[in-house]
């Protein structure tokens, strides 16, 4: 049986005492998050886990990294990895190389996600040479057959986004570049190409020789420029995207279109419309030349309609922790208490907002709900539904072993700033088992025992049970009239226990039970023993 001076509570994280303020008697409190990790949180949709806040990691929403289930997803270069080493496409068709003048400055000068592309302005090649690029600050080449731009692919729809942040937006930085060797329908040798580059403070865009008729038709060569005026160390979203049934090219800069042409005879809507097919031994290179970062960059197999903008997905995103073990049934949860704030990344500028309690209602629409659950079961949750709580608040009505926390983070207004999550504390009051009775006497007679103890002092007492049998601390008889061990005295604290051999010596003992669902048995009385025996009449 259970100790009462050792309550043994089964946790795989910290039960520590709270630091905010002393507890009442009997109240215990169990961590989660900060010094005592997050471990127990096994539901993290949209929510990722971030250590760049508080002293400790934090709870936040993942990034609004979008086409991570897209099926036109061909390319994606998050560059959240810790180092430019481990830049890497996260879709598996290309391959990634960088050389020198690329860093990973991290997630506080990052657009979305954990990490940026920093590139330093060296200059790898000659992006007026006649030859496919080879080398390059960041180098990124075709490694699978279904690759959108794997040799001799015929494209249809395709999009290219990216996120901007230009140091100086010099005349002449070279932001992207596609190049390929292809032969045309005469046989001729020919570099098809797509430029990016900077001039006026704008991004300018030339596709040479890479939409074709495949006939003896001459290729085009497509011009786009912005119309919007760049501002340097600012964060700009820009988006390439090509229609194949309308033979549309159009620019977007941070949603809003910049400049369209058409791939069609004639350059006109209408016209006789041009497809890009994709030459031999291409590759993308980024950043030559050019100082400053990218973010997030991407290839579709698809028109993107709209892209999106913001840094954290409107719908937000939702924790839910394991099945906390609380150690005893019907243990009554007093609170819930929450730390965290709210965190937003402008421009390279960090500003966090920390709270302690309360709502989590920020003035900017970012917030938190929480909700919180208990039951007897582990597993089964059907008579217990989710209940929203303030964090601190007083709680009523919340009992039992085992108690889930979920909390829904919703975004900004704006999409710009994040609710984070510090630390969890449940506050709680184990129902232990009450205290055995006192004082134990047995009193042999012909066939049988009387027992007497003195109440237990606990007020939730339901009864007790009365243990016996023939060797000492082995309570298993079963020839008493009441029945076999333990025989439920209910509330009484004298019992005449008939039945029993005369000349076996018995031992016995009391255990109190409460009146929790299912009750506890608290430890044993201390052991008597009583022989009966037959008398003279």
């Amino acid at each position: 049986m259970k100790n009462q001076a050792s309550l043994v509570v089964y946790l795989f994280f910290t039960i520590c005492v709270s630091p905010f303020g002393a507890q009442g008697l009997g109240e215990e409190t169990l961590a989660i998050g900060a010094s005592s990790s997050w471990q127990s949180v096994t539901v993290r949709n949209g929510v990722t886990e971030i250590i760049s806040i508080r002293p400790n990691p934090v709870l936040v929403l993942a990034s609004a990294l979008g086409g991570g289930s897209d099926p036109s997803l061909d390319m994606s270069l998050s560059f959240d990895e810790p180092a430019p080493e481990g830049f890497k496409d996260s879709a598996g068709r290309y391959r990634v190389t960088v050389s020198e003048g690329v860093a990973a400055p991290g997630r506080q000068f990052a657009r979305i996600g954990m990490g940026a592309a920093l590139f330093s302005g060296t200059r790898f090649y000659n992006l007026s040479s006649e030859e496919p690029a080879s080398s390059g600050p960041l180098l990124i080449t075709p490694a699978a057959k279904n690759a959108l731009f794997a040799s001799g692919r015929s494209l249809r729809d395709f999009s290219i986004e990216f996120w901007f942040f230009p140091m100086n937006m010099e005349n002449g930085e070279h932001i992207l570049s596609w190049t390929a060797s292809r032969r045309n329908a005469r046989g001729l040798f020919a570099v098809q190409r797509i430029q990016c580059s900077t001039a006026k403070n704008r991004l300018q865009w030339n596709f040479s020789d890479f939409f074709d008729l495949l006939t003896d038709e001459n290729p085009i060569a497509l011009t786009l420029e912005g119309s919007t005026p760049l501002v340097p160390k600012t964060w700009s979203h820009h988006l390439i995207r090509f229609d194949a049934d309308t033979g549309l090219l159009e620019y977007i800069v941070n949603g809003q279109t910049e400049d369209i042409r058409y791939a069609a005879l004639g350059g006109r809507e209408g016209g006789q419309i041009l497809y890009p097919v994709i030459g031999d031994g291409g590759s993308f290179v980024l950043g030559s030349r050019f100082m400053g970062m990218i973010d997030e960059f991407k290839l579709y197999s698809r028109y993107i309609a709209a892209p999106d903008l913001r840094k954290y997905p409107q719908g937000g995103g939702r924790i839910e922790t394991k099945s906390l073990d609380l150690g005893e049934p019907d243990t009554e949860i007093l609170k819930i208490e929450a730390d965290g704030g709210k965190t937003s990344n402008i421009g390279g500028i960090l500003r966090n907002e920390f709270v302690r309690n309360g709502g989590f209602r920020f003035t900017d629409q970012s917030m938190v709900q929480f909700f919180a659950r208990a039951g007897e079961n582990p597993y089964r949750w059907d008579d217990s539904p989710w209940r929203p709580f303030t964090p601190g608040a007083p709680l009523t009505g919340l009992r039992g072993r085992y108690v889930q926390v979920a909390a829904v983070f919703y975004p900004s207004g704006d999409g710009e700033t994040t609710p984070y999550l510090d630390e969890i504390r449940i506050i709680y009051r184990p129902n232990v088992p009450p205290p055995p009775p006192a004082l134990l006497v047995a009193a042999a007679h012909d066939g049988g025992v009387d027992l007497t103890w003195r109440a237990s002092p606990d007020t939730d007492i339901l009864g007790y049970l009365v243990y016996y049998g023939p060797a000492q601390g082995e309570y298993f008889g079963e020839e008493a009239l009441l029945g076999a061990s333990p025989i439920d005295a209910g509330k009484r604290t004298s019992l005449r226990i008939d039945g029993l051999v005369n000349g076996t010596l018995y031992y016995f003992t009391v255990a109190a039970y409460d009146r929790a669902e299912p009750f506890h048995i608290g430890p044993f009385s201390r052991e008597v023993s009583a022989r009966p025996l037959r008398t003279l009449e």
